[in-house]
């Protein structure tokens, strides 16, 4: 039942990075609002369910000194992975097609982990895979946004953008699919939960809430970010 539902819910995050791609095409002004929301649902997964899970699954194996370093672990080596992703503009530098291309690819082997993580985050149990499958879903909207710009942004026409885009969107499934192939023990579990809470540490401080910002600097879209985790917390409460 686990397996069919995983892929339903890839199948969901390749709709989301679908979406968001078409709204970076179309320049709705509603994106800044939709980031701010994303932000916060994606700082509050790592918060509330993520973190707390890895611990009650990890900390007789690492205690609570060695989950904490695997999150921090999990933050810096995706600040490390963005940096390759070069999705920010450099003074002085025109468009590079090439740039477009290492950018796009990026965001489908970070989809792939995605899909991977979810898949993950069902072995160690139905409701932390549901909340971070809210999360993925939150986030791969940006991703879409972001792998269209990325490849505009840099010379390449709205025609590769979309097929980038459409690969982007297929890339969860194929991680999803490659997460039902293996299981994961109660130790390897906790690892995996609080890298996967750095990453998504990085994605909403770094990522997501600066591009927020950049969008709109009002107070609207900073009540979002604050409603997007007030949403996840109330899930990650209420969930049996």
């Amino acid at each position: 039942m686990n397996a069919v539902l995983i892929m339903a819910i890839a199948a969901a995050t390749a709709a989301a990075t679908m979406l968001g791609g078409i709204f970076a095409l179309s320049l709705n002004r509603r994106i800044a609002m939709v980031l701010g929301f994303s932000a916060g649902a994606v700082l509050g997964v790592a918060f509330f369910d993520l973190l707390p899970e890895a611990l009650s699954l990890g900390r007789k194996f690492f205690g609570l000194p060695g989950i904490l370093a695997a999150a921090a672990a999990g933050f810096l080596l995706y600040g490390l992975f963005d940096r390759l992703v070069t999705r920010h503009d450099r003074p002085g530098c025109g468009p590079d097609p090439r740039r477009g291309f290492l950018g796009a690819g990026s965001f489908s082997v970070h989809s792939v982990l995605d899909g991977l993580g979810i898949g993950i985050a069902f072995q160690a149990g139905h409701n932390v895979g549901l909340v971070v499958a809210a999360a993925v879903l939150a986030h791969d909207f940006a991703d879409g946004l972001n792998t269209v710009n990325v490849v505009v942004k840099n010379g390449g026409s709205k025609a590769l953008a979309l097929r980038w885009l459409l690969t982007d969107a297929l890339a969860p499934i194929l991680g999803a699919g490659l997460s039902l192939l293996f299981h994961f023990p109660a130790i390897a579990q906790a690892l995996f939960l609080a890298g996967f809470a750095g990453f998504f540490l990085y994605i909403g401080a770094v990522d997501l809430l600066p591009e927020s910002q950049r969008a709109d600097p009002g107070v609207k879209t900073g009540l979002a970010t604050v409603l997007g985790a007030a949403v996840l917390f109330a899930v990650t409460r209420l969930a049996p």
